[in-house]
Parts: C-alpha cells; structure tokens; sequence
C-alpha cells in the first residue's frame, strides 16, 4: 500500500481547496456535503434568530452564549465538522476565537436534516458529540416537521424531548425562554 493511501485527513488538507464547498473531515476522509434546500437555510435563520437572538447578541434576553452558524470544529485531528449551528457558554469561551477550526468543545449543537446527511448527523456525527463531550445535541427534521433534543447522561444520550408544529416549549439548553416549535419551519405548501 503507498504512503499516500496511508495518510489521514485534517484541517490542513481542507484549507487546501479553493472554492466555497462544505467540506468535513470524518474519521480522516474527506467528505464533501451538497449546497443545503431553502428550506434548511429558512429553518437555519429562524433557529439562529429565536435562540441565537436572546441568548447571543440581542440585550434583553438571557444572554450568556456564543451561538454560530455553519463554523468549522476541530474535535480531533482527524475529525473536523461544520454543524449548522454551535454554541457555547460564554463562562467557557469568554471570546470568540480569531481563527478556525474553533478547538473548543461546543455546549450545543444544532443539526437540520437534510436528503443527503440525515444518517451522517444521527449516526457519525451523534457519536462524535457525544464522544467529544458536547452535553446537549438538537437534530431538526425538515420533512416530519419535528425538533428532537438530546442530553449526554452517563455516556449515551437520553432524548429530552421531542416538538413539533403547535408546540411552544422550554428546551435545554435554552430552557430560559419558550420556544414556538412550528415556527422554526417555513409554511406548509397550499397554506
């Protein structure tokens, strides 16, 4: 087998491309991921508004969070992702670092389902956070609708809950606020 064969994956090699693709690095093979639907850029801004909003930048709320959208973190050398949102407590991370990949474990991690990585982001990258100590895990379905949260308890994760359209809830780890479930979707069509 040559060296080459041989070699795993890491930041540097995806600082090596030249275009706007979304690139991760999984178990050290690089793994390039398809432009995302509208919808999951409308789900994507209203998750970043309704949570990132009160808990990151607009006064009046909560605060106490970093939260950022589609940010490279390294977990380990050969295993570098881009969820599509991540947040961290600001009492962790008292500033936003200057360079990528963030290194830092993040305290939250928000995934939207899309056709092409639903089995990536509940299987791969589920034991990935988990592995790497990310306490609270979201995974947003577009296609049922649903928001499913998850909490590491004793290494394995225990689902906090599940909501969907009508439901207005508290969910961890932003429990400080309610939020209106069915408005994190764009419309249904024909209404």
């Amino acid at each position: 087998m040559s060296q080459a064969a041989l070699k795993l994956a890491t930041w540097t090699d995806l600082l090596a491309f030249n275009d706007d693709a979304k690139r991760e690095v999984h178990n050290g093979i690089i793994v390039t991921r398809p432009s995302a639907l509208p919808r999951h850029g409308l789900i994507l801004s209203a998750v970043d508004n309704r949570v990132g909003g009160p808990f990151s930048i607009l006064p009046g709320g909560p605060g106490g969070w970093w939260i950022l959208v589609d940010i490279d973190i390294q977990f380990a050398p050969h295993e570098v992702v881009r969820p599509d949102l991540t947040g961290w407590r600001r009492d962790r991370m008292p500033e936003i670092p200057e360079d990528l990949p963030i290194l830092l474990t993040p305290d939250w991690v928000c995934e939207i389902l899309s056709p092409s990585n639903g089995f990536r982001d509940r299987l791969f990258k589920a034991e990935l956070y988990l592995r790497s100590g990310v306490p609270f895990y979201w995974i947003i379905d577009p296609d049922d609708r649903i928001l499913e949260a998850w909490e590491a308890r004793e290494g394995r994760w225990t689902r906090a809950g599940a909501w969907s359209d009508g439901d207005v809830a508290r969910i961890p780890p932003f429990d400080a606020i309610e939020l209106d479930v069915g408005g994190l979707f764009p419309p249904k069509r024909g209404v």
